[in-house]
């Protein structure tokens, strides 16, 4: 039985996000508590029935959190929930899917724009006082994004806004998606993933932009690296195990792309012996595509959405899980 709302206590779990602060806004009269740091988590999680938490979350605490009824994901990622364990315990699931999908997509456009206009190197020369002659070179020059083709790996909310802004810039899209039969969402046409390799020479820009899941791992391998344009640019707002990083790596060592625009790392943060850090092509962001001033009142929307599904006995939660 899922406790009344004079009973429930939620455990707000994030070493930054202002989670609580935003909740009691809301002057919703629930108890509530906030934790910043895993070993206070690990103390506390047996007062709460509900935890909101996304990489603090360890399958470990599960046994440390004998109330726990719901968890409400704080990221849209939920790779580290176990599924199997937390079933065992009925202990339901819901993701945040979708509520950066427009900010992610936004932060993808920025990067091809970032990339295209050599917004990095202008900044690197500002430091420096440096200011740029005139270049003669034609593939050394700015460019252009009108005309020039965008493969989206995953046409999902983030993938399909993507493919929206892209469009508004004149560029072509091409869309990939586990089932092309649910439709293009904004692509000029849609594509198999099993395709990925096929299509991507008629690439300008690659993003990837699909969830992580068994099936995505290693999606962008050295084989699809490989078949890329030496003018083309690789984006990924996804995460960073959708794309196998030593074939990257490699590639960009190489010089076999222009350049790399990435948000996301296979392991974070990004280690300081990363060869990533000091390659020229390579434009870092620390997996900030999707924060935003209203994050965590776009989570707490769904959050309050959930709870008043739980009290009313619903069975079907918003972006549910288990």
């Amino acid at each position: 039985m899922f406790p009344s709302k004079d009973q429930l206590t939620i455990c707000f779990a994030h070493a930054a996000y202002q989670m609580k602060n935003r909740f009691d806004a809301r002057q919703t009269g629930i108890r509530n508590f906030e934790v910043r740091a895993y070993d206070e988590l690990q103390k506390r999680i047996g007062e709460a029935d509900v935890v909101v938490v996304s990489g603090m979350w360890k399958n470990d605490l599960i046994a440390h959190a004998p109330k726990l009824k719901f968890i409400q994901s704080i990221s849209s990622g939920i790779d580290q929930y176990s599924r199997e364990q937390l079933g065992a315990k009925k202990v339901r699931l819901a993701s945040a899917a979708g509520v950066n999908a427009r900010a992610v997509a936004e932060h993808a456009m920025a990067l091809l724009l970032a990339v295209a206009r050599r917004l990095p190197e202008a900044r690197d020369n500002q430091h420096r006082k440096t200011w740029r002659g005139m270049i003669g070179d034609l593939a050394e020059r700015e460019d252009e994004l009108g005309g020039k083709t965008l493969l989206v790996v995953g046409m999902g909310r983030i993938g399909s806004h993507l493919a929206r802004l892209a469009r508004a810039f004149d560029m072509k899209v091409i869309g990939i998606r586990r089932d092309p039969a649910q439709g293009d969402n904004g692509a000029d046409s849609i594509h198999a993933m099993g395709d990925l390799v096929k299509l991507v020479p008629e690439a300008d820009f690659v993003a990837l932009t699909c969830a992580l899941t068994p099936e995505t791992t290693g999606l962008m391998s050295a084989a699809a690296f490989a078949a890329m344009k030496p003018s083309a640019v690789f984006v990924n707002v996804a995460r960073g195990r959708v794309a196998d990083e030593t074939a990257l790596i490699e590639t960009m060592k190489r010089g076999k792309i222009w350049a790399a625009a990435l948000d996301v790392t296979a392991d974070e943060p990004l280690p300081a012996s990363s060869p990533l850090w000091a390659m020229p092509n390579v434009f870092i962001t620390p997996h900030t595509a999707g924060e935003t001033r209203r994050y965590e009142d776009n989570v707490l929307d769904i959050l309050v959405d959930n709870l008043e599904r739980l009290w009313r006995g619903e069975t079907a939660l918003r972006n549910q899980v288990l």
